[in-house]
């Protein structure tokens, strides 16, 4: 797969037909990863809700996300909130179709995690934001050493956790967090921002 540079939306043109799991019987659209191919910072959540489903984006028409983002400086404040204007960051989910009465099952999941695994590996990014307990529990499975049982969105919110190759950085989700909550990890995530948290690992050119 080739990016497409010049469209954040589903840029490594994936399948937006796919028809691997039952999810694809109640969905409206397919929703994929969308953001700069070149970010330092990726995003991940369980799956679509409902507004993301009716925006076609991850996080869409989030509020208390998109303000999140806006305040890191990873998102344009005035944009269209279905065609949000990001810089380094890409957002993605576990699974990438909407089932209004259920939850993916852990099959549903799996039968997805080409998808990530394939963003993941394009943007190689610097750090990785699990949002939420099963995000962290997928992504904190794959790609670090630490114990599941050792993984704690709540006593690790906003902080990092080695990874194989970046960080992970977990984030309890903005609408279900306290405005204390929201501001830990704003501040937390800035520091890192401005911190030297680029590793080295052959990193292409920004």
């Amino acid at each position: 797969m080739d990016a497409n540079q010049d469209d954040l939306a589903n840029p490594f043109g994936m399948d937006e037909d796919c028809t691997n799991c039952d999810l694809c019987e109640r969905r409206e659209r397919v929703v994929h990863g969308y953001g700069d191919v070149g970010a330092d910072f990726l995003f991940v959540g369980e799956g679509p809700d409902a507004n993301a489903e009716a925006a076609g984006v991850p996080f869409g028409r989030d509020e208390a996300f998109g303000r999140v983002l806006q305040r890191l400086g990873l998102r344009r404040v005035d944009d269209d909130p279905d065609e949000p204007e990001l810089a380094n960051v890409f957002l993605t989910f576990l699974t990438r179709c909407h089932h209004a009465d259920r939850a993916a099952t852990d099959d549903e999941v799996g039968t997805c995690e080409p998808y990530l695994n394939a963003e993941i590996r394009m943007i190689n990014p610097e750090i990785i934001v699990p949002v939420g307990e099963r995000a962290l529990a997928e992504i904190g499975t794959e790609y670090t050493t630490t114990p599941a049982a050792e993984l704690d969105l709540y006593a690790q919110h906003g902080e990092a956790i080695r990874g194989r190759g970046f960080e992970l950085v977990p984030m309890i989700p903005p609408q279900e967090a306290t405005d204390e909550q929201v501001q830990t990890f704003v501040e937390r995530f800035a520091a890192l921002m401005a911190s030297d948290y680029r590793q080295t690992k052959g990193r292409r050119e920004r």
